[in-house]
């Protein structure tokens, strides 16, 4: 039986911290999808088609990992793709906290999907989307915060005015 993982989240922008956990995810499992949830409620700098595009141009060298996108019930999607596992990294304390509620949630509506967790290495702890974002539209340097392609996209992004 092949050992299917989903990596999931909004990657709005995908971090070397993102990327790191799915290096790792590859080597535990057969494969993994990494999963851009298309979220309205959120006002994203990069459209889900930047996003994409970043992610299969950071994993094109990982040859079981493929990129995807999904709307609705992550652990609907996961079943879909035959998962067996769901995929989470954590950076610090509040992390946990907050992914343990949605692990527990996940797992009260498909017992058979399990979350595993994977610490991001202390290099990338203090990087999230959101920092990265902020540090990008206030004029920062994000240049070591992102994959080289991703800070394309999003300097390209940023040139037409997303958001």
């Amino acid at each position: 039986m092949q050992r299917i993982a989903i990596v999931p989240g909004t990657f709005d922008p995908p971090t070397l911290g993102h990327l790191d956990v799915v290096e790792r995810a590859a080597k535990l499992f057969d494969k993994i999808i990494v999963a851009v949830g298309k979220n309205s409620a959120k006002n994203p700098l990069l459209t889900l088609d930047d996003r994409l595009e970043a992610l299969r141009t950071c994993t094109s060298q990982l040859p079981h990992v493929s990129v995807d996108s999904f709307d609705g019930l992550l652990v609907a999607y996961a079943a879909k793709q035959g998962a067996q596992s769901i995929v989470r990294g954590l950076r610090a304390t509040q992390d946990f906290e907050y992914e343990f509620q949605i692990a527990l949630a996940n797992r009260r509506m498909s017992p058979e999907i399990d979350t595993v967790f994977l610490m991001t290495t202390w290099e990338h702890s203090y990087l999230s989307s959101s920092i990265v974002r902020e540090v990008a539209l206030l004029g920062g340097d994000y240049h070591e915060m992102v994959p080289p392609t991703v800070a394309k996209i999003m300097a390209a992004a940023i040139q037409r005015g997303n958001p």
